[in-house]
């Protein structure tokens, strides 16, 4: 249809946002990470400003999510009740483990996450900003999700974000392959010193009635503390909690 082109676009620049909000992107990192011209861009950006849709750091010059992505996203959200279905288990994820407990939610090629709750021992991990995107694979939560997707469909969205992986600790193609296949081995996903030096993390997928991954719950430690003895251990537990909010969201 004629405009999809530039709707796409802006959806991307927006995704691109979101998954940097904590840092901001300059707008030749906007463009980069798009593939898109200097100049689209920063037209694309200037007008996407005008409707507050973004922001831009006087002092930075780093362009962030605005205040009507924010109101957009309070106005969708009574739709979408998986954030208090969800939070009972986060809560007790967190209490179980003593240590940071993360949702996530899938959207497209990328893992999103919607919610953390700390826990009660004294270092944590909360690396993962909630807002922050990240392509599959890359986190516990995607890396997940991936798990429960044939191998067709983990071909297609390893070639979409191939030339995204470099970033997160120089991870490409090849290595998330490896994580697919030891983390099939295991029966659940876990993934450390990639991403984030220092922290290890493990997760499963929520998938719906049809066997599609729709979210992850995860939890994540320092890796000298997340020990392949501490994932067996917690194993039950995630998985439990992952069982119940399939429950409560699917009627299973």
């Amino acid at each position: 249809m004629p405009g999809t082109q530039a709707i796409r676009r802006l959806v991307d620049v927006l995704k691109v946002l979101a998954e940097y909000q904590e840092s901001g992107l300059r707008f030749v990192e906007v463009a980069e990470l798009c593939g898109l011209q200097q100049p689209t861009t920063h037209r694309m950006l200037k007008a996407l400003q005008a409707e507050q849709m973004v922001e831009r750091d006087a002092d930075t010059r780093r362009y962030r999510l605005g205040p009507l992505a924010f109101e957009l996203g309070i106005a969708a959200a009574p739709q979408f009740n998986l954030l208090e279905m969800s939070a009972p288990s986060l809560r007790r994820l967190a209490e179980a483990s003593g240590d940071t407990a993360f949702l996530f939610i899938r959207r497209g090629n990328d893992a999103v996450c919607i919610d953390r709750v700390l826990g009660h021992y004294s270092i944590q991990t909360p690396v993962v900003t909630v807002g922050s995107r990240q392509p599959l694979g890359v986190n516990a939560g995607g890396l997940a999700m991936l798990l429960a997707l044939s191998s067709s469909e983990i071909d297609t969205i390893l070639a979409a974000v191939a030339t995204r992986l470099g970033v997160y600790g120089n991870c490409d193609e090849a290595d998330i392959r490896r994580l697919v296949a030891r983390s099939r081995e295991l029966g659940y996903a876990s993934i450390g010193e990639m991403a984030v030096p220092g922290v290890t993390a493990m997760g499963l997928a929520v998938v719906t009635q049809f066997g599609s991954p729709a979210a992850a719950l995860t939890v994540a430690a320092t890796t000298s503390r997340m020990t392949p003895q501490r994932q067996a251990e917690l194993l039950p537990v995630l998985r439990t909690e992952v069982d119940r909010l399939a429950g409560l969201l699917y009627r299973r």
